[in-house]
């Protein structure tokens, strides 16, 4: 079955470009530049794995990661943030996210990354979260 990606950024040259990227290996992409509620969100398109770049309008997306990894019914899906700022990170804590991608990225990385996280959810793999 076709793997759904949530994919939200600010910046509709990054949105069309990961769903570019994911689309070629089969990955069913919803994106969003903006977050009203993330749970509704969550809700309507129902996916496996949640991207997330750390600047948004109006919240960071660390905080929409603690937001879904403290809610009991979404503290599952596996939330990758991802940013041209790594040291924001560094400095403020992980938000409990299952791993980050540094802005400019390099696609192989990007998507073994995402592969590994959605391999967890699906219990392939009993590893700890990625180092940062």
């Amino acid at each position: 079955m076709q793997k759904r990606i949530l994919v939200i950024d600010n910046d509709q040259n990054i949105l069309e470009a990961v769903d570019a990227a994911l689309s070629m290996e089969n990955y069913s992409v919803d994106t969003s530049p903006i977050v009203e509620d993330i749970f509704q969100m969550i809700h309507d398109k129902n996916p496996d794995l949640i991207l997330i770049d750390y600047l948004l309008y109006g919240i960071n997306g660390g905080e929409l990661c603690h937001m879904i990894k403290t809610e009991p019914s979404t503290a599952h899906l596996p939330v990758i943030i991802f940013s041209g700022y790594p040291k924001v990170l560094q400095s403020l804590g992980t938000y409990d996210c299952d791993a980050f991608i540094s802005k400019p990225f390099d696609l192989d990385n990007f998507m073994k990354v995402i592969k590994e996280c959605l391999a967890k959810k699906d219990g392939a793999s009993s590893d700890d979260r990625p180092d940062f």
